[in-house]
């Protein structure tokens, strides 16, 4: 039996810890790593200059002039897409695998969705020398040849995983199950904000660097905050890095964007906010997609990186609290808002990443001509034009 939840690390109701009793130790000494590593000015002060010389930041802010002609408001754009690997999750990868080595792990397990974490952990094991081991769904492998390729020409041991819907909530069950049994000399790179304490406010502070860039960059540009931050929503990492420093500024409106997939109405989505209902999943109390019986539905998403039945629990505590709302986006919008951002502005996003311009596209008019508009670019879409391609889905 899982053990109960406590309160470590709570937002609200949500998130806890409910996992095997041989996962709790690992998680005390993981917190009390994480929490004396970013105390200490030295662990600070590697961290910093890894993102500076190594991942690339800042990341720009850059303008997007005829995105805003569409809009009828300023849009910015926060380019996580121009990070090393070609997206945010390497500015969590770096922080964790430096905590690794100073606890002396050298194993890594991971999961994959889309593929790009797994290559940024990928990248930062080949970077500090340590073995890597990543899970990924075999319907996640046929959509993301690319990454695939990626993580095993970086030394990265890919494990496929037959077992459910094949995507990533079965790639994240494999990898816990994997951790349970190695825990002694293997560190868990979970690659958003969801899992147990003290994972979810990890990977958000290790992300939270997209927020506070943006902040200052959209001060300095446009000499006040954004009217809105939007950013698309699967675990919900990006999400987080750019809503973090937003927060506590109740004037600037948070949106979170999930994936509608065939449409909400049809149960062929991934809309676990708009459509759930609280309950465990990888060991954290959130919002779920469940049957009526309790049991996990699946999800779905032309979008790896949203294909997930779950979100980060600081998530749900937004939702519920009323400091974000939630909007879900279909596939066949998403590819629009992907054709719409190649075309008017040269940038090639990630599926993920278009279902979040999508929903601001969809919404021209929405806001004063004055009032900017932020939105997190969290990936390049090289990994995702093969895919498209193929299906001949986005029109050339």
């Amino acid at each position: 039996m899982p053990a109960p939840a406590v309160h470590h690390d709570r937002f609200g109701a949500f998130g806890g810890r409910y996992v095997p009793e041989t996962l709790i130790p690992a998680l005390d000494e993981l917190e009390a790593a994480f929490d004396q590593a970013m105390a200490d000015p030295s662990f600070v002060a590697d961290l910093d200059v890894m993102l500076r010389d190594y991942v690339g930041r800042p990341s720009p802010l850059s303008d997007a002039p005829r995105l805003s002609r569409h809009v009828g408001a300023p849009v910015y754009l926060k380019r996580e897409d121009l990070n090393h690997t070609g997206a945010h999750k390497i500015n969590n990868t770096v922080g964790q695998a430096l905590l690794a080595r100073r606890m002396g792990k050298r194993r890594i397990i991971a999961e994959t969705g889309a593929g790009q974490h797994g290559v940024a952990t990928a990248t930062v094991c080949a970077r500090f020398g340590l073995e890597c081991v990543v899970y990924m769904g075999e319907e996640d492998m046929r959509r993301q040849q690319l990454n695939v390729y990626r993580m095993r020409l970086l030394g990265a041991r890919v494990v496929p995983v037959s077992s459910g819907t094949r995507t990533l909530k079965d790639a994240t069950s494999e990898a816990i199950r994997d951790w349970v049994t190695t825990v002694n000399d293997s560190h868990y790179i979970i690659g958003s904000v969801v899992g147990p304490a003290p994972y979810p406010r990890m990977v958000r502070d290790f992300q939270a660097t997209i927020g506070r860039e943006a902040r200052a960059q959209l001060l300095e540009r446009a000499g006040r905050l954004p009217r809105t931050v939007v950013a698309c929503v699967g675990g919900g990492s990006n999400a987080m890095g750019i809503f973090h420093a937003f927060v506590p500024d109740s004037a600037v409106e948070l949106v979170g964007v999930e994936a509608a997939g065939e449409g909400v109405e049809t149960g062929r989505h991934s809309a676990s906010l708009g459509e759930g209902r609280p309950g465990v999943l990888h060991g954290a109390l959130s919002y779920l997609l469940q049957d009526a019986d309790g049991q996990v539905s699946p999800a779905h998403s032309i979008s790896a990186g949203l294909d997930y039945p779950g979100v980060g629990p600081e998530h749900a505590f937004l939702k519920d609290s009323g400091r974000a709302s939630y909007v879900a986006v279909t596939d066949d919008a998403a590819l629009r808002g992907l054709s719409l951002l190649s075309r008017l502005e040269g940038i090639i996003p990630a599926l993920e990443t278009a279902h979040a311009v999508a929903w601001v596209a969809d919404n021209a008019g929405r806001w004063a001509a004055g009032d900017p508009v932020l939105i997190c670019v969290s990936g390049r879409g090289d990994k995702d034009v093969a895919q498209i391609s193929e299906l001949g889905l986005v029109p050339v």
